[in-house]
């Protein structure tokens, strides 16, 4: 069985997480505070706030920009459900917009459309690795006044013109689920230069209570909170980052290599702006040089012990979310097909994925 995921634990994870279980500090300590700063740094951010999960790191986000019931915030159509979720749960109102059809990202064009005197901020989400028109969205920002989210979950040591994803918008959001680059099992956080929405989140995740003044609360907060353990894992995967951006660099060439041109494959269009780390090894197939659909091909390629993702629903697909249709989110969500990508995955391993995938063409 070849998985689709698998967490790359080749540091010092095991020792890191008993030094924090030892210590007695499980909730939080020293992993962190380190695990903050180290990754803010990597990033290239003055401040760095860890959370629970990416899911509460959009939230937090999201209250630290001041977003409320009556405002409006842009989200791409074709996402993993989180960024339209937290909005809701703000009381705010998600404005779903189409992709670019050869990226797969927030198409510019579509934001400029659907901005209204509440609209308060978009949500740049870096599907699969790829990185958004930053450039576009930060002119588009600045001239309507607007905060720029970006959700970096898939997208962690993704780079848009020599700057790291999550360092461009006003906060970049992070998630370090077990299937994430680098993974402490759940975890997220959040990266801002601004000491005012840092203070703002800090307070936030910890049920709204003043800092060096306990059980002191000044606004409603959350207990969003990262745990040391979590944090050990963190530090560990963060010392071995540039191994695992090379592993997973490794792996998206060698699927290039055996599949790009292929016809009846699509691979996202990736801009020379970005240099991208790939979370996820996903293309568009054509059906109609297949032997049946996206969904035929999941379940064959299980049988062959190769486990493989669909695409995200779009939200304009389902009923719960009530929006219009979005043709081109639509179209990638139905033909998007996503392929074990794990640093650990063998060349070999890669080749016979590509060949039992071939074998299902007509």
């Amino acid at each position: 069985m070849i998985p689709w995921a698998q967490p790359y634990l080749i540091g010092n994870e095991k020792k890191f997480v008993l030094d924090a279980l030892e210590s007695t500090w499980i909730s939080g300590g020293s992993y962190v505070d380190r695990f903050e700063e180290e990754f803010s740094k990597y990033i290239g951010t003055r401040y760095g706030v860890s959370v629970s999960n990416g899911t509460t790191a959009l939230h937090t986000a999201l209250l630290a920009a001041g977003i409320g019931p009556g405002d409006e915030v842009i989200v791409p159509g074709f996402t993993f459900v989180a960024p339209g979720n937290t909005v809701i749960i703000t009381g705010a109102r998600p404005v779903f917009v189409d992709i670019n059809p050869k990226t797969w990202l927030i198409d510019t064009r579509e934001v400029e459309k659907n901005i209204t005197n509440k609209t308060k901020a978009i949500i740049a989400v870096h599907i699969y690795g790829n990185v958004a028109d930053m450039e576009g969205l930060l002119q588009i920002a600045r001239d309507k006044g607007l905060y720029l989210i970006e959700d970096v979950a898939e997208a962690v040591f993704s780079s848009y013109k020599s700057k790291y994803a999550g360092s461009l918008g006003d906060l970049g959001c992070f998630s370090f689920q077990a299937t994430k680059t680098i993974t402490m099992g759940e975890g997220g956080a959040i990266l801002t230069n601004s000491k005012k929405m840092y203070d703002k989140m800090r307070i936030m995740r910890s049920h709204g209570m003043k800092e060096g003044k306990r059980y002191w609360h000044d606004v409603v907060g959350y207990n969003y909170r990262l745990t040391n353990l979590q944090a050990a894992l963190g530090c560990a995967q963060l010392e071995k980052a540039n191994n695992i951006i090379k592993q997973k660099k490794r792996v998206y060439n060698r699927y290039i290599k055996n599949l790009y041109g292929t016809d009846g494959i699509e691979f996202q269009k990736i801009s020379e702006d970005v240099d991208p780390v790939i979370w996820a090894i996903a293309f568009k197939i054509n059906e109609s040089f297949f032997k049946g659909s996206r969904d035929y091909l999941i379940a064959e390629l299980l049988k062959l012990g190769i486990e493989t993702r669909p695409g995200f629903y779009p939200f304009s697909m389902m009923p719960l979310y009530d929006n219009e249709p979005l043709p081109i989110s639509e179209d990638v969500g139905r033909n998007v097909i996503c392929l074990p990508s794990y640093p650990a995955l063998q060349d070999d391993e890669i080749d016979l994925i590509c060949s039992r995938l071939r074998s299902f063409m007509r």
